[in-house]
């Protein structure tokens, strides 16, 4: 279990990769959680390599490397998968990297800042997205009309929906199955985990 300060180094960690194609030094990180010290950064990173959520490589000044992301195979390449998102109601977020998909002829959306996600439900048909698939996300933190993003609510549920912002300052979850209405929440009860950016089917 990561503690807050782990969890927010973390995600600098990941969106530092999206953004800038390589990791950050300490100082950066040091920056971008808000704190002095880079010997605290220095412990947090050291925490996340001994949880396996990130490698440290000796002897180089940006030696954080994000563990389970573009994972050479035999066949082709990997994405780890995070665990499972509704496409339906929003279902408890499972985080699990034991399992990869395996990614054949899809070089171009592996990156250092994606995961799979494997999807539970039929809301979100009308896209193409299916239960049974895996859905090839991209970590980011930004509310974006219009665009299927992996939604936490309430810190607890995680779902996968295309998303709204309301004049009055909610956020609407956006279904593509017609038999299903939009879900409207608070957006103090919303928090973006990632954006969908391709699929992968495995027959």
């Amino acid at each position: 279990m990561l503690t807050k300060k782990q969890m927010m180094t973390l995600q600098f960690i990941r969106q530092y990769f999206s953004t800038h194609h390589l990791s950050p030094t300490a100082a950066e990180v040091a920056q971008g959680i808000g704190i002095k010290s880079t010997g605290v950064v220095y412990r947090y990173l050291k925490a996340l390599a001994d949880l396996g959520k990130i490698e440290l490589v000796p002897n180089k000044r940006r030696n954080i490397r994000l563990v389970g992301f573009d994972v050479p195979e035999e066949d082709g390449f990997a994405l780890p998968v995070m665990g499972s998102i509704a496409a339906g109601s929003p279902i408890e977020a499972v985080a699990s990297l034991r399992e990869n998909a395996p990614v054949l002829d899809f070089k171009s959306i592996v990156g250092g800042n994606r995961f799979a996600l494997k999807v539970k439900g039929d809301s979100m048909i009308g896209d193409n997205i299916c239960d049974g698939d895996y859905v090839i996300c991209e970590h980011c933190q930004e509310l974006k009309n219009g665009q299927i993003m992996v939604v936490l609510v309430d810190n607890e549920e995680v779902t996968l929906k295309r998303l709204q912002k309301n004049t009055d300052g909610s956020v609407s979850l956006i279904p593509s199955n017609p038999s299903m209405n939009a879900m409207v929440f608070e957006s103090s009860r919303v928090s973006i985990q990632g954006r969908y950016v391709g699929l992968l089917r495995v027959e």
